[in-house]
């Protein structure tokens, strides 16, 4: 049976990068979920109380950019999206490129097969910080959505922190994502688990 959630992401957060990158590798293996990618800004999470929204000062907070241009390949350009999400996660946290950079960006975006000055185009014309406004505020307003990545069904929200990556074991993949859902959608009494030291 076909599940459903959505899972918020930032670039720079390398546990959106964990968990994302199961979800890619699961789905690209043909795991039957429904997801929803949804953009989440960690610059406004940490916009003092009162302060103005990034959306109204986009030219102070670079780190937008990256997650714009996320945002244009996963609406206009579908077909290329899990390539330019998981090279876009790759350029920040395996080769440290600073994706504050719009040359940075477009040569990632080239190197997975999509037109990096087109997507710099469409970044130019507004729509993109629209949207990533719109989804965070749905997130942060409706859900108290508070990071990356957050797992959300139906009106349930969960924050989750997954310590390691796929490594290329779709099956790994597969089978850490179904775990996860299996408490978000199947065990709402679940409310808190939390380890009280890291294991090294």
């Amino acid at each position: 049976m076909t599940i459903s959630f959505s899972v918020t992401w930032d670039y720079r957060c390398p546990f959106a990068r964990n968990a994302h990158e199961h979800i890619l590798s699961g789905l690209e293996a043909g795991a039957d979920w429904d997801v929803t990618f949804v953009a989440f800004s960690l610059d406004q999470v940490h916009v003092e109380e009162g302060g103005p929204p990034v959306w109204e000062q986009p030219e102070r907070y670079p780190g937008l950019l990256a997650n714009q241009a996320g945002i244009v390949v996963r609406d206009r350009i579908p077909d290329r999206f899990f390539a330019a999400h998981r090279a876009l996660f790759a350029a920040r946290h395996d080769e440290a490129q600073d994706l504050r950079e719009r040359d940075v960006v477009a040569d990632v975006l080239d190197r997975s097969g999509v037109d990096g000055e087109r997507v710099l185009a469409e970044i130019d014309a507004g729509w993109p910080l629209e949207v990533l406004r719109s989804e965070h505020s749905d997130a942060s307003e409706r859900l108290s959505v508070f990071g990356v990545p957050t797992f959300v069904h139906g009106d349930r929200a969960v924050f989750v922190r997954l310590m390691d990556r796929p490594n290329g074991d779709a099956a790994r993949a597969t089978s850490t994502i179904s775990r996860l859902l299996d408490l978000l959608a199947g065990w709402p009494e679940m409310n808190e688990f939390k380890q009280t030291t890291v294991p090294r």
